[in-house]
């Protein structure tokens, strides 16, 4: 405590000393612009939360899937295994904002489906999905490939087939290993929301830009920057949380 109170004390007292601080200080910690931006960046954050919402539950559906393809030990279910793999390599190798930006301009571009399929918001998620589903997957393959072998053998000796062993042995103890690291992915999905803006949707990212141009100040961007922390912090010591408890219960240790 007395080290922390050392350093933020430091950092309080000698920021302020520096040449250049009050050009920044009426660049990024205006009071007033703050005041003024921050309802309508505020009300443009319900959207990100929105996106969050409605993409979390679909790339964890999707994820479970393509780990269970890239699982399979049927030699005929080879194909999808393959697709899985291929899948996870591609998509990785990728960074998010070019998948948005591809996906979120291109289909639309094709004209394959009427106006109201063509929404960059859609489109955005889609690609929101598609990315972070191949991340997840590999949270949820480690997680198979953690379970000890001698549960399949278990399974197998109760005449169990592959696919009653997957959904009923290995994949109840594959998630609870997985929920603090699958939790991670969750922390960066919240920020990564933003990164829709690129496409057209109006969410925080958006607006703080648009208030950045039309007031010549960096404050809204600082507004953006506060919300986002609201909901990460929290998302953040959950985290922790979840992970301290997960080792108490598999080692027997108080973890703080």
């Amino acid at each position: 405590m007395l080290s922390t109170a050392v350093v933020v004390g430091l950092v309080v007292y000698l920021v302020p000393k520096t040449s250049g601080w009050q050009r920044v200080r009426r660049s990024f910690f205006d009071g007033e612009q703050f005041r003024d931006s921050f309802p309508r960046i505020a009300e443009a954050f319900v959207l990100d939360l929105k996106i969050f919402a409605w993409c979390a539950p679909s790339i964890v559906l999707v994820g479970l899937l393509i780990a269970s393809a890239r699982n399979v030990r049927n030699p005929a279910l080879y194909p999808l295994k393959l697709f899985a793999t291929l899948y996870t390599d591609l998509v990785r190798g990728v960074p998010v904002i070019l998948w948005i930006t591809l996906i979120g301009f291109g289909v639309p571009g094709l004209r394959i489906f009427d106006r109201p399929w063509n929404s960059p918001l859609l489109w955005g998620s889609v690609a929101l999905i598609a990315t972070y589903s191949a991340y997840v997957a590999e949270v949820f393959r480690a997680g198979i490939e953690s379970i000890h072998e001698s549960q399949r053998a278990a399974a197998r000796s109760l005449g169990l087939s592959s696919g009653q062993t997957m959904r009923t042995i290995i994949l109840p103890q594959a998630v609870r290993r997985v929920v603090p690291p699958l939790m991670n992915d969750f922390v960066s999905l919240q920020k990564d929301v933003a990164l829709v803006s690129v496409i057209g949707p109006i969410e925080a990212l958006r607006q703080a830009n648009i208030d950045k141009a039309k007031f010549a100040n960096f404050t809204p961007y600082v507004v953006a920057a506060v919300l986002f922390l609201l909901v990460s912090i929290p998302l953040t010591r959950l985290t922790d949380y979840l992970l301290a408890r997960e080792r108490r219960r598999t080692s027997g240790t108080a973890v703080s």
